[in-house]
């Protein structure tokens, strides 16, 4: 199965209350949307950690190729090789990357325009508001949000 992964992270302050956003489509459709409040952290931090959960939810459900779409330039151009990742808080980000990339048989990482990034990017939004109640919501489409499954 080939999954299509829109990953997004937000930031109020950097660093500051961060969330991320992630929208997993197969042929066009959304078949799974994260929103989450992750704590105090930078925009870096968030994207990375938004990439992180898509990988990880495609291995859930036995994807076998992914395209991960991101509007982040640094960490597009870190994933590449292009730049060096230096900051020690993204290092371990940027390891477990490559460990859960290593689960698949084919990934391609592509860098897009904000534009293009728009329902990831509302999800990390929404993170952010989530931060005041504390509850997170990740849910497959059309599923009850897993705080309400006692």
């Amino acid at each position: 199965m080939k999954l299509e992964i829109f990953t997004d992270g937000a930031c109020s302050g950097n660093p500051g209350p961060a969330a991320i956003g992630v929208v997993i489509k197969s042929q066009g459709k959304i078949i799974k949307e994260i929103s989450r409040f992750i704590g105090d952290a930078t925009n870096n931090i968030a994207e990375y950690t938004a990439l992180i959960w898509g990988l990880q939810e495609a291995l859930v459900l036995k994807a076998d190729e992914v395209l991960v779409k991101t509007d982040s330039e640094l960490m597009y151009k870190q994933i590449l090789g292009e730049y060096k990742v230096k900051h020690g808080n993204i290092k371990p980000l940027f390891e477990q990357v490559g460990h859960l990339v290593n689960g698949f048989k084919r990934v391609e990482f592509k860098q897009v325009p904000r534009e293009q990034n728009g329902e990831a990017d509302k999800l990390a939004r929404s993170g952010l508001k989530t931060s005041q109640d504390g509850r997170p919501d990740a849910k497959g489409v059309g599923e009850e949000s897993p705080s309400s499954k006692g």
